[in-house]
C-alpha cells in the first residue's frame, strides 16, 4: 500500500471523493442517484466535514486522485426503511453508521477498503461515545457481502423476510478499545 495515502478528507478532496460515490451507486449499485438515500453525497461536507463526530476519508493514488471512500456518521438506521429491531439496536448519536465505503474497480483488491474500514473503527473509538458500529450492505453488489462478513457479524438478512422486497444485510462490527491516552505531565511536575 506504500503507492497509496488514506487520510481524512479536506475541502478539495470533495469533488474527487463525490465522484467515486456518483460512480459506485451508477455503476455498482445500479440504482444511480437517490435524493432519500445519497444526500451526503451531494453534500459530503456539510454530513462529514462539518460534525465533530463524523469523519470521511479517501483514499489518494500516487497522482494525487481519489480513488476509494470511506465515511462515518452518528446516525443510526431508521425504520422504516429498516427493521425496527434493527433501528431499535442502533440508536442515533451512540452508534457509528459506516458510510460510502467504496474502491474504484481498478484499485481494488489491494487492501484499501480493509485499510478505510481500520481506520474509520479507530476514530469510532477515539471519539469515545460510540457504543457499537453498524452498517448495511447491498449483496448483489460482488464481493460486498464475504468482505463485510469477513469482518463482522450479521444482524439481520432482509432477504429472509417474508413481505419484504429489499435485499439489505446488517452488520455489526467489533467496537475497537479506545485508544489509552498518554499521561500529560504538567512542567513543575517533571522538574523542568
Amino acid at each position: 500500500m506504500h503507492d497509496y495515502c488514506v487520510r481524512p478528507a479536506g475541502p478539495d478532496d470533495l469533488d474527487g471523493a463525490r465522484a467515486v460515490m456518483l460512480d459506485t451507486v451508477y455503476h455498482d449499485f445500479g440504482t444511480g442517484y437517490v435524493p432519500r438515500w445519497h444526500g451526503d453525497i451531494v453534500d459530503p461536507a456539510t454530513a462529514y466535514l462539518a460534525p465533530a463526530r463524523h469523519t470521511l476519508l479517501v483514499v489518494v493514488d500516487t497522482e494525487q486522485q481519489v480513488v476509494g471512500t470511506g465515511a462515518l456518521d452518528a446516525r443510526g438506521p431508521l425504520h422504516p426503511p429498516n427493521p425496527r429491531h434493527v433501528a431499535d439496536r442502533y440508536p442515533s448519536g451512540s452508534t457509528a453508521q459506516l458510510r460510502r465505503v467504496y474502491v474504484r474497480p481498478e484499485h481494488r483488491r489491494r487492501g484499501l477498503a480493509r485499510r478505510l474500514v481500520a481506520d474509520l473503527l479507530a476514530f469510532a473509538a477515539a471519539d469515545g461515545g460510540y457504543r457499537a458500529v453498524y452498517l448495511h450492505t447491498d449483496p448483489s453488489v460482488e464481493g460486498a457481502e464475504a468482505f463485510w462478513r469477513s469482518l463482522g457479524t450479521v444482524v439481520h438478512d432482509e432477504r429472509q423476510d417474508p413481505d419484504d422486497g429489499q435485499s439489505v444485510v446488517h452488520f455489526d462490527l467489533p467496537l475497537p478499545a479506545a485508544p489509552t491516552p498518554r499521561p500529560h505531565l504538567a512542567p513543575h511536575l517533571t522538574g523542568r
